[in-house]
């Protein structure tokens, strides 16, 4: 499983990412329950009203679980592998991005900005709007699986791939009423920012990692 190494763009795309989370955050907590985009999240949320069952409920649902308990699934066989496979660099970044990015980062978020959540969310939720941890979630999912996984020569399809699940997500949180949009576009860049800064740390010690293996 060789993991290609990162493009010179990547340091300034994941500062992108969590400079525009670290700015929507700042707004959102100037006035947590009317910041200046409170508007477009409202009648984004309009829009996700209606019926909610049927295909779309089932896919909302598989989501919901996904980000779940059961998303840990992913990432524990994906350790275990790079357990079997001796692969210590890769180990250790899997690790470290992913309680940085769903544990340090989102739940920071989630203590300072302290945003309440629409009104009658469809599924349990827990403290803090603001980010999603499961759009936040996803997109660290993505990038983990892109770096350690997926070649060069195929990582253009993937990462597009995973765009489309991580949009896929986002509908989902909003869909369910869990989240207002803003709260979902936070989540996956503060999740693909985090994930992407530390491979940008990680690469030389992966590269070496690729080279012994």
């Amino acid at each position: 499983m060789p993991a290609a190494p990162p493009r010179p763009r990547v340091l300034p795309l994941a500062l992108v990412c969590l400079l525009a989370t670290a700015l929507i955050g700042i707004a959102t907590r100037a006035d947590v329950r009317r910041p200046f985009f409170q508007g477009l999240d409202e009648r984004w949320l309009g829009w996700m009203g209606g019926p909610h069952r049927g295909v779309y409920e089932a896919v909302a649902t598989v989501l919901n679980w996904f980000g779940g308990p059961l998303g840990v699934v992913v990432p524990l066989a994906l350790l275990v592998a790079l357990l079997v496979l001796r692969r210590w660099w890769s180990v250790l970044y899997l690790l470290t991005t992913y309680l940085a990015a769903n544990m340090l980062v989102v739940q920071v978020l989630k203590q300072v900005v302290d945003r309440p959540r629409p009104a009658h969310p469809l599924v349990r939720v827990d403290h803090g709007s603001f980010p999603s941890g499961h759009a936040a979630g996803a997109a660290t999912l993505v990038v983990i699986v892109g770096v350690l996984l997926i070649p060069l020569a195929r990582r253009r399809a993937w990462w597009l791939g995973g765009g489309l699940f991580v949009a896929l997500m986002m509908w989902s949180r909003t869909w369910l009423h869990a989240h207002w949009l803003s709260d979902t576009v936070a989540g996956a860049l503060a999740g693909a920012g985090t994930s992407l800064l530390l491979w940008w740390a990680f690469a030389p010690l992966l590269a070496r990692e690729r080279r012994a293996g």
